[in-house]
């Protein structure tokens, strides 16, 4: 079966590289498991000069390869970032994080992997220790705000599409430094529900609210709505902004209201593609709050 699943994977892995020859397998290990990655270098890499790195996680069930269509590389290539797609590991017959709520049952150790993969790849490539940022999808999303309560003395920001807080991470949540948040959720998701589930997820408003005050913005967010260019998908989309936060860090959400569990851009809501909201949003800082252009 461990070959198999090898097999499977390397299988994904050459579909996903055939026309991306800065894109590479690779794996570490960590806890006596090898962990796996794929890693995506844009051309104009030069290890003279310090790169931003984007960990982009897969969602529950999901895989390393399946990402591509965040089309992440393209806007790596263009905006001139590392982006690296870490691969879960399987509970009960399914990929995951281990972010508490429905992986209560995990042992794996996902935070520790994510920091031996970051020590790792600071060995082999010239990274922006001070740009280093977190997105996923679903679980992903777990993953990134996981990161933000307990890892935040390496990552800047994050940006969570379709994710949210287990009480788990809420709860130990720690974080260290005033930190940009994304949040990119549709009021109809059926599958991490935006008003939330108390044994299991946390309401977007809830998560929201805990940034907001822990980053000291505006009680009051501004407001702009997204010109609806697809009248079809059934959904629209407005951007609330919390301003004013501490080293000059700001909430965001985009809310799409009818939208349902997707990656807005790819399927879904086509008012807005994710991947480059979420560069956009993270161009603006490091780990010491909006950079100075």
């Amino acid at each position: 079966l461990k070959i198999l699943r090898k097999l499977i994977f390397l299988f994904l892995y050459i579909s996903y590289i055939s026309s991306a020859q800065q894109t590479l397998f690779q794996s570490i290990f960590h806890d006596n498991i090898e962990r796996h990655y794929i890693i995506h270098i844009p051309d104009s890499y030069n290890d003279k000069l310090s790169f931003p790195l984007v960990l982009c996680f897969h969602g529950y069930g999901g895989n390393a390869s399946g990402m591509s269509y965040t089309n992440f590389n393209y806007v790596s290539d263009t905006a001139n970032f590392i982006v690296v797609y870490p691969q879960g590991t399987l509970m009960k017959g399914k990929t995951h994080w281990n972010v508490g709520g429905w992986t209560l049952d995990s042992n794996t150790d996902d935070l520790g992997f994510i920091i031996n993969l970051l020590d790792s790849l600071s060995e082999k490539y010239n990274i922006n220790q001070s740009r280093i940022y977190s997105t996923g999808m679903s679980n992903g999303g777990y993953m990134s705000f996981l990161l933000a309560c307990q890892l935040s003395e390496r990552i800047a920001a994050i940006a969570s599409v379709t994710g949210s807080m287990t009480p788990q991470t809420f709860n130990l949540c720690n974080p260290k430094h005033p930190t940009p948040i994304l949040q990119i959720h549709g009021t109809n998701d059926q599958v991490v529900p935006y008003n939330g589930k108390p044994k299991w997820t946390l309401s977007i408003n809830h998560i929201l609210e805990y940034w907001i005050n822990y980053n000291n913005c505006d009680i009051s967010p501004t407001e702009i709505f997204f010109p609806d260019i697809n009248i079809n998908d059934g959904s629209t989309v407005k951007k609330l902004t919390w301003l004013n936060g501490d080293s000059s860090v700001v909430i965001e959400h985009l809310i799409v209201n009818g939208g349902g569990h997707d990656w807005f851009g790819a399927w879904g809501n086509m008012d807005i593609n994710s991947s480059e909201e979420i560069w956009r949003f993270f161009s603006k800082y490091d780990i010491h709050g909006r950079i100075s252009r």
